[in-house]
């Protein structure tokens, strides 16, 4: 009887924890092996170069570069790439962007444990997996496409999200384009994007809703 062949899965991740926490789950399943941890981007893009893998497990806060902009620029390159994001943040807000940049799928990591495994066999299955209650958002958002039904945050683009978030975060504009290899000056005009989508009136308003939100997912 021919021996079936183990699935190679890399986790990229910045909490060694959580890592181990992903890996011994895994483990469990007899066809699936993690055969490498990466704690960067950067780190992970060296490992799918040494050796492409058949999943790729990422998050989305990394310390060198949004997990959804190295599946973005991982894609064109390999494109058989499955890849699965494994994420501490709203599946609400995220969970779309993630099937933009080309994830096939979004597990929080609150869920349990046995979705872990039925996420992963599903996206290596060729499907999508996400909740059930995100899947009937995304449907109804497609049969009404005629308004714009979105919240204020899911108007921001990836990138303004991701600002925000830094901004949340206590980071000023100069730290901010650092960690985003980019100009002040475009941070600059991706927080005056963000204050004209969200109806802020100024830099403090900005600072404030970003904090808030940062620390409860909820804005003034």
């Amino acid at each position: 009887m021919p021996q079936t062949r183990t699935v190679r899965i890399l986790i990229v991740d910045d909490h060694p924890i959580v890592r181990y926490g992903l890996k011994q789950l895994i483990s469990s399943e007899p066809d699936l092996e993690v055969f490498c941890e990466a704690g960067s981007a950067a780190e992970g893009v060296r490992a799918i170069e040494d050796a492409e893998p058949d999943l790729l497990i990422a998050d989305i806060n990394l310390p060198d570069k949004n997990g959804l902009e190295m599946v973005k620029d991982l894609k064109p390159r390999f494109p058989n790439l499955k890849v699965l994001i494994v994420s501490m943040y709203d599946e609400g807000l995220y969970a779309e962007r993630a099937l933009r940049a080309g994830a096939r799928g979004y597990i929080m990591k609150e869920a349990a444990a046995v979705k872990l495994i039925e996420g992963i066999r599903a996206v290596l299955g060729g499907r999508i997996f996400l909740s059930a209650e995100i899947s009937s958002r995304i449907v109804e958002a497609f049969a009404n496409q005629a308004g714009d039904n979105r919240s204020q945050m899911e108007r921001l683009s990836d990138r303004e999200l991701e600002v925000f978030r830094l901004i949340g975060e206590g980071k000023g504009s100069r730290a901010v384009a650092e960690l985003l290899n980019v100009s002040v000056r475009t941070v600059d005009a991706h927080r005056a994007h963000i204050k004209e989508k969200l109806g802020l009136a100024d830099g403090n308003e900005l600072v404030r809703n970003a904090v808030r939100w940062v620390e409860t997912g909820a804005l003034d």
